[in-house]
C-alpha cells in the first residue's frame, strides 16, 4: 500500500517534468541541409521540365521555407516535421526527374536504332 501511495504522489511529477521538456527542441539544421541538398539535386536534374516532378519540388521549398520561419519562431519541433515532410516531396521531385530523364534517353535510343534498321535495309 505504501508503494501505491508513493507512485501516486511522484507519478504527476514526472508528468509535469515530462511536459516541461518539450519546449527545448533543437533547431533541426541537420534536416533542413538535407531537404535543401535534395531540392537542389531535383533542380539539377531538370525537375522542372516534368510536371509531377515540378510539383513536388514546389511543394518542397515551399515547405523548406515554412520552416525557415518555424525556426525563427522558435517552434522546432513543427519545423522538424515540415523538413520532414519537405525532404519526402524533394527526393519524390529527385525519382521522377531521374524517371523522366531515363524515359528521354530511352526514347532516343529506340529512334536510333529505327533510323540504323532502316538506313541497313
Amino acid at each position: 500500500m505504501r508503494r501505491t501511495t508513493i507512485f501516486s504522489m511522484f507519478a504527476p511529477l514526472a508528468l509535469l517534468g515530462a511536459v516541461g521538456c518539450g519546449g527545448s527542441f533543437p533547431p533541426p539544421s541537420e534536416r533542413l541541409a538535407t531537404a535543401e541538398a535534395a531540392a537542389r539535386s531535383a533542380r539539377e536534374l531538370g525537375a522542372d521540365k516534368d510536371p509531377k516532378a515540378a510539383l513536388h519540388l514546389k511543394l518542397a521549398q515551399e515547405q523548406i521555407d515554412q520552416a525557415k520561419g518555424q525556426m525563427k519562431a522558435d517552434e522546432n519541433k513543427k519545423a522538424d516535421q515540415t523538413l520532414s515532410r519537405a525532404g519526402a516531396d524533394a527526393e519524390l521531385a529527385v525519382a521522377l526527374a531521374k524517371e523522366s530523364n531515363a524515359k528521354t534517353e530511352a526514347d532516343k535510343a529506340k529512334e536510333k536504332l529505327k533510323s540504323l534498321k532502316k538506313d541497313g535495309k
